[in-house]
Formats: C-alpha cells, sequence, structure tokens
C-alpha cells in the first residue's frame, strides 16, 4: 500500500493549480485527482487536511507570498509556483506536524517536477526565508 505524502502533496498542488483556472469544487477535484493518480494512497486524509488548510490561510499565505517575493506580483508567479508555494507556506506557518525543512524539500521536489528550470531555486528562497522568519529549525 502506497502511504506517501509527496503524492498526497502532489495532488494538493494540482487541485490548487486546477481550481484557479476552473469554476470547480476543490474538495472534489483532489477526490478526482486521487482517484486517478493514487487510488491506493492511505495518507488521503493527509491530502484534504492540507487542502483544507491552504484554503483556509489563503488570504494570509497569499500575503506571505507578496512579503518574501516582493520582486514578483503574485499573479505574475507562475500558477504551478504558486499553487507550491500556497501548499509549502501553509506546511512551514500553519501546520505544527510538518518540520519546515521537510515542507521545504517536498516543494523543491514538486517544482523540479511541474516548474520550470528555474521554479526550484525560486521555491526554496522563499520558502527558506518564510522558515527563517517564522520557525525555528529543529
Amino acid at each position: 500500500m502506497a502511504s506517501y505524502r509527496h503524492l498526497a502533496r502532489t495532488c494538493v498542488v494540482q487541485t490548487i493549480f486546477v481550481t484557479e483556472f476552473r469554476d470547480s469544487d476543490p474538495k472534489k477535484t483532489l477526490e478526482s485527482l486521487l482517484n486517478e493518480f493514487a487510488p491506493r494512497l492511505t495518507e488521503r486524509q493527509f491530502a484534504f487536511d492540507t487542502l483544507e488548510g491552504v484554503l483556509a490561510n489563503k488570504k494570509k499565505i497569499i500575503k506571505l507570498i507578496e512579503k518574501y517575493a516582493p520582486e514578483w506580483p503574485v499573479d505574475k508567479i507562475a500558477g504551478v509556483d504558486r499553487a507550491i508555494l500556497e501548499v509549502g507556506i501553509y506546511e512551514i506557518v500553519f501546520n505544527e506536524e510538518i518540520p519546515p525543512i521537510v515542507a521545504i524539500n517536498e516543494a523543491v521536489e514538486i517544482a523540479k517536477h511541474f516548474g520550470d528550470e528555474n521554479s526550484p531555486k525560486f521555491i526554496n528562497g522563499v520558502l527558506s526565508s518564510v522558515m527563517k522568519d517564522n520557525k525555528n529549525e529543529e
């Protein structure tokens, strides 16, 4: 049985990206993505909790993106990079269970797969700054 949180995070990033461009229910979109790409995933609740956390804190997360990427207006950041940042910032700032360094590593790996060649460095820089200012490394 697969219990990979990485796959769960990937589906959450895809959900955030899709719902930005399509008027769809995020939970139904996530359910559909999990059923299609991760049918044996045992960490489904983790995916739904992460999505719910991002959506509940969206305004605060966007303000943090503006603060830590001031040279990039939020609407000019590539949609996939923005979705990755949203999940990463949620995990660093609002989720006490995820070590910040894990959140950053996961986000960078997702950026390597879905972003362009500059995405991993951009994601790492922004999230490292968020971590430095918002949490003490364990």
